[in-house]
């Protein structure tokens, strides 16, 4: 077997073969539950993707986001589809993505944000990514601010060039899909 070897590239740069590759393992690791909507929300970033020799072996994305905090428009660096090939678990590999994704959080966004159930949220956690405490918010479409209270304790946000007080209150921009 081959020693698994990072990369680093936009969605741009990716080959629809590539990109092919790379929806196969997440609907395989998600077990039918990845959506085109979480496939849409991964797309037009920077994918991180541990590739060996079976192919893609676990992966993660970064796609800019808009959110309002304190009145402020921020940047945001959002996390997107991490995954690790079912048989590759438990080797550490996605936190060689996340390693590399965090790093580029940490230069050039505000701060780092992704929406995770219980079982991902530990592994976050182990990583510093820190619940936002602060009530959650979408902005619509149709320019209303909606209250997203079945988010709570299902964000997490990790440190970039700001600093920002986690028990404010932090809006989205609204999307398909799961808006956080």
């Amino acid at each position: 077997m081959c020693e698994p070897h990072l990369r680093l590239a936009p969605t741009s740069a990716l080959s629809l073969r590539e990109l092919r590759a790379i929806r196969d393992m997440l609907d395989s690791a998600y077990e039918g539950e990845f959506t085109d909507a979480d496939w849409e929300h991964a797309l037009g970033g920077t994918h991180a993707i541990l590739l060996d020799g079976g192919g893609v072996a676990a992966h993660g994305s970064l796609v800019q986001r808009r959110l309002t905090y304190e009145g402020d428009a921020l940047d945001a660096g959002y996390i997107e589809a991490v995954a690790t090939r079912a048989e590759r678990r438990g080797r550490g590999y996605v936190s060689h993505v996340m390693g590399a994704l965090e790093h580029i959080i940490r230069s050039t966004y505000a701060i780092g944000v992704l929406g995770a159930g219980d079982d991902a949220a530990r592994i976050y956690a182990a990583r510093g990514w820190q619940t936002w405490n602060g009530s959650l918010y979408a902005l619509t479409a149709a320019g209303e601010v909606v209250a997203t209270p079945e988010e709570q304790g299902c964000v997490y946000v990790f440190p970039g060039q700001r600093e920002l007080d986690r028990g404010k209150p932090l809006c989205c921009d609204w999307r398909p899909g799961d808006v956080w």
